[in-house]
C-alpha cells in the first residue's frame, strides 16, 4: 500500500512540476554575450562575457546556452564551457543553473589568433524541468562584433631591398628620412601633413598653403595586394596562409608609411567579407585615423579574388593625375602583370615587387 500511495502523490507532483517549468521556466530570462571590447589585433587577448538574468522568483533547474562562432578565437579553457572547433567554425555551450531573482556573469579568456570579423548574431536556449520530461527551447538574438586587424609585420619582417626592387629602382628614398628639398608651394590637399603647411604664403594668398617639396617627399603610395597564391590560380586559394603573411606586409608597409607623414591607399582584389563582388579599395589619406581605417578593411578582406589581380593592377593608376608609387604585394611575377606595369610605368607611375614569402620560422618547422 505504501508504493501505491508513492505513486499517487509522485505522479501529480511531476506532473505540476512539468507543467510549471512549461509555462514559466523560460519566462523572465535574459542572456547576453558580448566581447569585451570591438576591436583588436592578431594574438591580442580578450575577454567574451555572457551575462544570463533570471528576473522571476521561480529558479531554472538547467539552461544550456549554445551559439556559433567563426574559427579564430582560440579560447583558454574554463568550467561551464564546451567548445568543439571546425575549420571554419566553432560552436560554444555553455550550462547554467539560475535561482529566482539571479543574475550570474561568465568572463572567459580569448586569444584573437587570426584577422577578421567575428559575430555573434544569435544563441539558442534550451531548458527544463526538475528531471528532465520536458525540454523548452528559444532562440536569442545578439549583437556582438569583434574586428581583429592584421599585425603589422615589423620592419625587418618586410624583405626590403637596400637598392633596388627590380633591379633599377631605388627605394631608400621612402623608407629613410632625407633632407628634403623645398622646391616652392602649393594648395593644401586632404592628407597632407599639417607640419607642412607654409604659414607666411598662406597669410600672403588666404588659402592653406603647404610647402612643396621635390618627388621623393611629395610621395604617393599605393598598396596592392594580390589574394592569388599563383598564377594559374581560378577563384580558390590553396595556400591561405601564405596570403595571410602578404596581409601582414601590406600592414607593414602602410603603418611605416604613416610613420613618415605619407599619403597611401590600399586595395586587393579580394572581397569585402559584407560585398562579396566588390573588390577592396581604399581612398588614400595620412595619419593614423587612416591607418586604422585600412587596417579595418584588411580585417573585412576575404581571400578570394573577385577580379584578376593585372585588371586592378591596370585600374590602380588610371585615374591617378599625379605620379604614384605602386607597391604590388604578390605571391609570384607573371608576365601579365608586367604587361599592367609597364603601361603604368609609361603614365610616370612608378611599380614595384614586393614577393611574399613563406616566413623563415615556418620554413623550420617544414624541415
Amino acid at each position: 500500500m505504501t508504493i501505491h500511495w508513492v505513486i499517487l502523490i509522485l505522479v501529480p507532483v511531476l506532473v505540476a512540476q512539468r507543467l510549471l517549468f512549461r509555462f514559466w521556466g523560460m519566462r523572465k530570462l535574459s542572456y547576453e554575450r558580448a566581447f569585451s571590447v570591438r576591436t583588436c589585433f592578431e594574438g591580442e587577448r580578450i575577454e567574451m562575457i555572457e551575462r544570463i538574468r533570471n528576473e522571476k522568483r521561480l529558479p531554472v533547474p538547467w539552461l544550456r546556452v549554445e551559439s556559433q562562432l567563426r574559427s579564430g578565437i582560440v579560447f583558454g579553457g574554463g568550467d561551464n564551457l564546451d567548445v568543439s572547433s571546425g575549420s571554419l567554425y566553432q560552436n560554444h555551450a555553455s550550462l547554467f543553473s539560475l535561482g529566482g531573482r539571479r543574475q550570474i556573469t561568465r568572463r572567459h579568456p580569448v586569444r584573437a589568433a587570426k584577422r577578421g570579423v567575428y559575430r555573434l548574431s544569435s544563441a539558442a536556449i534550451s531548458s527544463g524541468d526538475l528531471f528532465g520530461l520536458f525540454r523548452a527551447w528559444r532562440t536569442v538574438p545578439l549583437n556582438a562584433e569583434l574586428t581583429v586587424y592584421p599585425l603589422p609585420a615589423e620592419r625587418s619582417e618586410l624583405g626590403l631591398p637596400a637598392h633596388s626592387w627590380q633591379g633599377d629602382v631605388t627605394v631608400r628614398r621612402w623608407i629613410m628620412e632625407d633632407p628634403f628639398l623645398v622646391s616652392g608651394v602649393r594648395a593644401y590637399r586632404d592628407g597632407d601633413p599639417l607640419k607642412s603647411v607654409n604659414w607666411g604664403a598662406t597669410a600672403r594668398t588666404g588659402t592653406l598653403q603647404v610647402r612643396k617639396h621635390d618627388y621623393t617627399a611629395d610621395y604617393r603610395l599605393t598598396v596592392l595586394l594580390n589574394v592569388e597564391d599563383h598564377a594559374e590560380m581560378w577563384q580558390a586559394v590553396t595556400d591561405p596562409e601564405l596570403i595571410e603573411h602578404g596581409i601582414r606586409k601590406a600592414a607593414g608597409l602602410m603603418q611605416l608609411a604613416e610613420e613618415q607623414g605619407l599619403a597611401f591607399s590600399f586595395a586587393s582584389n579580394g572581397h569585402d567579407v559584407d560585398e562579396p563582388g566588390r573588390h577592396v579599395s581604399t581612398l588614400r589619406a595620412a595619419g593614423r585615423e587612416h591607418l586604422m581605417q585600412v587596417l579595418d578593411a584588411m580585417a573585412r578582406l576575404i581571400i578570394h579574388r573577385c577580379i584578376p589581380f593585372e585588371a586592378l593592377l591596370r585600374e590602380a593608376g588610371a585615374d591617378e593625375e599625379e605620379r604614384c608609387d605602386i607597391v604590388v604585394v604578390s605571391a609570384f611575377w607573371s608576365d601579365a602583370l608586367e604587361d599592367a606595369a609597364e603601361l603604368l610605368r609609361q603614365r610616370g607611375h612608378q611599380v614595384n615587387w614586393l614577393p611574399i614569402e613563406t616566413p623563415a620560422d615556418e620554413e623550420a618547422d617544414l624541415s
